[in-house]
């Protein structure tokens, strides 16, 4: 019934406002959004500051697994970025003043194959080997969608908008490092980043040492590992 209804022009866009204000209701009376409860932590680390800008990429959902959402409802606000338009138009609604652009974002301009296990999946990978990793659960209907990657300074090109980043989140399914190594982390203000290094399973992803590495080169070190996240801090 749900694909139905979002392959249908009609019923696409009340889908959309059901998703986030009905199906997703119940996620407004915990108090916390994140899959894993990394916001808990994230809103720990910020108590004291108000008005902050996050930097989100691979943002998926304005409400269901983010890591910004409590944030956002606390007066903050940021860029959103996804492959996934159906992600994009879900922010589009939810945080309006949010700059929400839908992208895929890496290390270089390529057309490559986008794998979606659904339209709302949080799972849609542009990465082969996470595909086939996730395969056993995941991807069982899966389509094939052909989008040209861009880097941050395609979309920003003087990287004003990270440079008054307070909070950093990437959450892109196996591209984290591709992404984190184009961020000059010496010169930003971003004092926490949140980054995928492990499975759910709880390996270490295919990039993690050298997310770890980035990391400490550019004086992060660790604030807290939550499931398969690492949340890092500014020394």
């Amino acid at each position: 019934m749900k694909n139905l209804l979002l392959g249908n022009i009609i019923t696409y866009k009340l889908y959309l406002y059901y998703d986030i204000y009905l199906r997703n209701f119940y996620k407004k009376k915990t108090g916390f959004y994140s899959q894993w409860g990394e916001d808990k932590y994230i809103d720990e680390f910020f108590k004291y500051k108000s008005g902050g800008f996050y930097f989100d990429i691979g943002a998926f959902h304005p409400i269901k697994y983010s890591n910004t959402c409590l944030l956002h409802k606390k007066g903050w606000k940021g860029v959103n970025i996804d492959a996934n338009k159906t992600s994009i138009d879900l922010f589009n609604i939810a945080r309006p003043k949010d700059l929400n652009i839908c992208a895929a974002i890496s290390d270089n301009n390529s057309n490559i194959d986008f794998f979606i296990d659904h339209k709302l999946a949080p799972i849609n990978t542009l990465d082969k080997s996470m595909q086939k990793k996730m395969s056993s659960v995941f991807f069982k209907n899966m389509k094939i969608q052909k989008v040209k990657t861009q880097t941050l300074k395609d979309l920003d090109k003087n990287l004003f908008l990270l440079n008054k980043t307070d909070f950093l989140n990437i959450d892109v399914e196996g591209f984290d490092y591709k992404v984190l190594k184009q961020i000059n982390l010496k010169e930003s203000k971003i004092k926490l980043a949140s980054i995928e290094t492990h499975y759910p399973d709880g390996a270490k992803n295919n990039d993690s040492e050298a997310i770890f590495n980035y990391l400490d080169d550019n004086k992060y070190e660790i604030y807290k590992r939550i499931g398969p996240t690492t949340l890092f801090k500014k020394k």
